[in-house]
Order: C-alpha cells, then sequence, then structure tokens
C-alpha cells in the first residue's frame, strides 16, 4: 500500500480493534495514512482517500519549490484531516518549509506538526489579534500567531479557520512567517486538475 498508517497525535504504528483503529497511547483513533516517499502515486492514494476534504498547498509553488510530504486522517469518503508539506528557498530565509493542516476540530495533527499539548488552537486565539492573511477561492482568511515553548528561531506557527475547519501553518524558520505578508494563497489540490501533474514532488520530510 502506498500510505502507512499511524496515529494522527503520535508516531505509534496502529492496530485493528473491533470498533476501528487504535493507538497505545492514545486509544481509539481516525488513521493517519502518510507515504513511505512522497511522489505522485502515493498522492493519488491521497486524493482518492480525502475525497471530499480540501487539501491546501501554497499556489502557484514557486520555482524549484516541491512537495515533499503529505498525509490523510480518516477512512475514503470520512476524512477529517489532511496535511502537505513543501520546500524550497528563498533569498532571505535560504531553506523553509511549510506545513498546511485542514482539520476537524479535535482531531490533533495540527497541534502534533506545530509542537503544542492542546488539539486545537481555539484557547490561544480566542482573545488575540489576528496577524498575516492568506487567500483561499479568492477570500482573505485571517491567521493568529500561537505561541509555541522550546520553537524559537526555529519554527513559526499560525491557525485560524476555513470552511468550518482549523487551519495551520507551520513555518521553517521562524522567520519564514514574513512570506505570509506577500500575498500567499492556498489551492485545493483535488481541484487542480491537469495542473497537477506539473506539480514536483521529492526531498526530505519535515520532521512531525
Amino acid at each position: 500500500m502506498a500510505l502507512q498508517v499511524t496515529c494522527p497525535r503520535c508516531p505509534t504504528p496502529l492496530r485493528r480493534g473491533t470498533d476501528g483503529w487504535v493507538c497505545a497511547r492514545h486509544g481509539a483513533v481516525a488513521a493517519l495514512r502518510r507515504p513511505v516517499l512522497a511522489d505522485y502515486d502515493a498522492f493519488a492514494e491521497h486524493l482518492r482517500v480525502a475525497q471530499g476534504f480540501p487539501t491546501y498547498l501554497p499556489w502557484p509553488l514557486a520555482d524549484a519549490w516541491r512537495v515533499t510530504d503529505f498525509a490523510v486522517v480518516g477512512e475514503a469518503g470520512g476524512a477529517q484531516a489532511t496535511l502537505t508539506s513543501v520546500a524550497g528557498s528563498t533569498v532571505r530565509d535560504g531553506p523553509v518549509e511549510i506545513t498546511v493542516v485542514a482539520e476537524e476540530p479535535g482531531i490533533g495533527l495540527g497541534a502534533r506538526c506545530a509542537g503544542l499539548v492542546h488539539s486545537d488552537p481555539g484557547a490561544q486565539i480566542r482573545d488575540a489579534l489576528p496577524g498575516p492573511r492568506i487567500r483561499i477561492d479568492q477570500q482573505a482568511l485571517p491567521l493568529w500567531p500561537l505561541s509555541v515553548e522550546g520553537a524559537g528561531l526555529e519554527r513559526s506557527v499560525v491557525a485560524g479557520e476555513a470552511q468550518g475547519r482549523w487551519l495551520w501553518l507551520v513555518l521553517r524558520p521562524a522567520s519564514a512567517l514574513l512570506l505570509l505578508t506577500e500575498g500567499w494563497a492556498l489551492a485545493d489540490l483535488s481541484h487542480l486538475g491537469a495542473a497537477l501533474l506539473d506539480v514536483p514532488f521529492g526531498g526530505p520530510a519535515p520532521p512531525w
């Protein structure tokens, strides 16, 4: 199978229980499916499982940037979260990685990638002022910077809401957050059609 099955909240492999997938640490969970190698064939399987749930990517993808990782949580036709990671470089920051997570409340994948304990960002953003905005389908969506203990200059994390779901962006290094002030937009890859054939894959996956 092109996608391996693990827990969405930790790297623990899952076992089949009587009522679904079970993590030794987190109990009953929806399965996270992630490729051993990020390539077009594995991504086709990802889109099959994620059908009906958006898989976001910064778009248009800058020259020499590549998709390095992706994941989907849930079963085919019942996905609950998706993730994509891209890597490239900028003159200002050098090598840059950006991970985008869209998820239903309580899944915990975004928090895992961000390095947070709580599964949802609501507690941090409820009384805070929004920071950068990004575009999805021509709609400008506000994002809130999140405080991540120990992140330092290694990464920045912002979160918001898109189509009633949590939207997380994890950017490495932390200074790459400034990219979001330059009119960045996200596109749902499942709607790209023929343009998807030109999306480059490969490179090491980010740590999460």
